[in-house]
């Protein structure tokens, strides 16, 4: 027996996630020097990391001999949504809360539901405790709801939803969500994963849709948000969950003490106000996203609707395009791991780097 068969199957079975390729190992790769290549495959936020934020760490730098504490941020999300701070958790980024859930509410014999092309970190989760994936056809590649509700069986735990949905862009309207909570068992959790949700228009984002105001009536709702899009953090790992005081004291019970290094708890607590660079994040994409909508259309490539940080479209032989674009110190994200062997995603940069992309990818086909 090999070292590596004393690990459970479920766990041997697992494909790595995949993440976005670094600036530096295209360097190394391809030798094309870092300042010449250009990351647009991580939806991270082109501007960076705020002048409020980056204050706070400068501060904070001097007390890193000490833990972390994470009363102030928690304080301060509890303000923000309007619910007490024991409804709130914070995470090493979402995905650390949403292997939480799975950690708490799923194992052997049990099942959660998800749809196809959905976030890649559900099915890890499930897997990673030895849980069943059940997989539901997507509908226009976003969530099918009536068939997701239909595919819940008696031992389904978890139902996993992103609104608006990475990596296809897809948003769900609030009342489609609130009828899909409706009809959901209350024994069966429903994760309502909101990672990009800052990027939503206010005509989306209004009091129509404000799900924070159903973690009363639906205590089985866990919502989680992060720091790492529009505030710019994605590099401190810090993001936060919201949910019924019974369900937040079960994550609870599985989360490292310090789980949030005191960098991040800083500079998080410091972004969280900052509205001036969330409105100028919110501007400059809504405009990138125009520019990259209309360079495709002028290549003459299809796009999924974009209501996100990012744009995903169709094209043929998605990875001979790829690594061309890559050739050209261009780094976008592939999506064959999806199933989605024919459609990149791009992220929005500044207005140089969409250009440069338009330009890059129209000499790559």
């Amino acid at each position: 027996m090999s070292i590596a068969e004393l690990a459970p199957a479920h766990i041997r079975a697992i494909a790595p996630y995949p993440p976005g390729k670094p600036i530096t190992a295209l360097a190394r790769e391809m030798g094309i020097p870092v300042e010449r290549i250009v990351k647009l495959a991580s939806n991270e936020n082109p501007l960076g990391m705020s002048r409020l934020a980056r204050a706070a760490v400068e501060r904070e730098v001097a007390g890193l001999a000490r833990y972390p504490d994470q009363f102030e941020l928690i304080q301060g999300i509890a303000e923000r949504h309007g619910i007490d701070a024991e409804r709130v958790i914070l995470g090493n980024g979402s995905n650390d809360l949403l292997d939480y859930v799975a950690r708490v509410f799923l194992g052997p014999g049990l099942s959660s539901v998800f749809s196809q092309y959905a976030f890649a970190v559900y099915p890890l989760a499930t897997q990673g405790v030895g849980a069943e994936s059940l997989v539901v056809p997507a509908r226009d590649y976003g969530h099918d709801l009536d068939a997701m509700r239909a595919a819940i069986r008696p031992d389904t735990r978890v139902v996993w939803i992103a609104n608006p949905n990475n990596p296809t862009g897809t948003f769900l309207p609030a009342g489609a969500v609130h009828a899909f909570l409706q009809a959901v068992p209350r024994d069966v959790i429903v994760v309502l994963d909101e990672a990009y949700d800052e990027y939503l228009p206010p005509a989306l984002r209004g009091d129509a849709n404000d799900t924070r105001g159903w973690l009363d009536a639906f205590p089985n709702l866990i919502i989680t948000r992060t720091f790492s899009k529009v505030y710019g953090l994605a590099g401190l790992r810090v993001g936060y969950a919201l949910g019924a005081a019974e369900v937040i004291d079960l994550l609870n019970r599985l989360r490292q003490p310090f789980n949030v290094n005191n960098l991040a708890l800083a500079a998080a607590r410091a972004a969280l106000d900052d509205h001036l660079f969330l409105a100028e994040s919110f501007e400059l994409n809504l405009r990138g996203i125009e520019q990259i909508v209309a360079g495709l259309k002028r290549i003459g490539l299809g796009h999924i609707p974009a209501h996100g940080n990012f744009v995903t479209f169709h094209v043929k032989d998605a990875a001979s395009v790829n690594q061309r674009l890559l050739k050209q110190g261009m780094i976008v994200r592939p999506l064959g791991n999806y199933a989605m062997p024919e459609h990149l995603r791009v992220t929005v940069g500044l207005e140089s780097e969409n250009a440069r992309f338009l330009t890059a990818l129209e000499k790559s086909l």
